[in-house]
């Protein structure tokens, strides 16, 4: 299965490495530039976008050309994002394609959901929350234990 991993730099990135076992093999990545992103994904196939991606109109219309041209390209069967911004044109354009798009909620999100995380809630196919709290918030959420 072909699977695209979009993901911003820092926490996102690294709950995205945790969750490689549900990810290996046929993968690519969509990230931002950052110190991190250019270190740990040395080596993987990856298509940077635009950042900042909040509050940022132009870099949204931006990101979503972006997506656009990497899903064409690309052909994932699979989008997994765990966020931030970055997700939410990938999974614009992705349902559009009818594309399959997971989100894994932020550890950080006890209680309540982020602002990326409500935008991609009625896009994704399956959204997981780590924390039990933050999964009763919405009617779809799942909680299937933290990543970290």
């Amino acid at each position: 299965m072909r699977v695209l991993l979009v993901c911003s730099p820092g926490g996102h990135l690294q709950q995205m490495l945790a969750l490689r076992p549900a990810w290996e093999g046929d993968h690519s990545w969509a990230s931002l530039h950052g110190p991190d992103t250019d270190t740990l994904l040395a080596g993987e196939t990856v298509d940077f976008g635009h950042g900042p991606t909040n509050r940022s109109i132009t870099n949204l219309f931006r990101n979503l050309r972006f997506a656009h041209s990497v899903l064409r390209r690309r052909r994932p069967e699979v989008i997994l994002s765990t966020g931030a911004g970055l997700a939410v044109p990938f999974f614009l354009v992705g349902r559009c394609l009818r594309i399959r798009c997971v989100y894994v909620e932020s550890l950080t999100r006890t209680e309540s959901i982020s602002v990326s995380g409500r935008l991609v809630y009625p896009l994704a196919h399956r959204f997981f929350a780590q924390w039990p709290a933050a999964a009763d918030r919405l009617r779809r959420a799942e909680y299937a234990g933290r990543i970290l």
